[in-house]
């Protein structure tokens, strides 16, 4: 598929401005804003829920569960995208991918909420 430019007056996308001297359209001929957000990096942490297998989730203890929710909430606050390493979970690998989709995913703090519920 081709490169295309959205079609827009100063034809860049949004937090990006052009860069003056090239011509309309021509590679290059924008770049990120200094003054964007999209220019000081991505930030994550958006969410603190942690979604695991449903299976998974039964066979873990009160202790482990709350220890992977707070690392979450804690990277959240921080404003980071992940959670600490420490609290990763073991025993949750699939055989292939399909396998691993298949899975029916809960929220750890609420198992009754497939993960992307709100």
């Amino acid at each position: 598929m081709a490169y295309k430019q959205p079609s827009s007056p100063l034809n860049c996308w949004k937090g990006f401005e052009r860069v003056p001297g090239t011509a309309k359209g021509a590679k290059g001929s924008c770049r990120k804003s200094s003054s964007s957000p999209l220019a000081k990096g991505t930030k994550g942490g958006g969410t603190s829920k942690v979604c695991l297998p449903k299976a998974k989730i039964a066979s873990m203890s009160a202790e482990e569960k709350q220890k992977v929710i707070n690392a979450k909430k804690s990277a959240a606050a921080k404003n980071k995208y992940k959670r600490s390493s420490k609290s990763n979970v073991t025993g949750t690998a699939s055989k292939n991918l399909k396998d691993w989709v298949k899975q029916d995913w809960r929220q750890v703090a609420n198992p009754e909420k497939k993960c992307g519920e709100k």
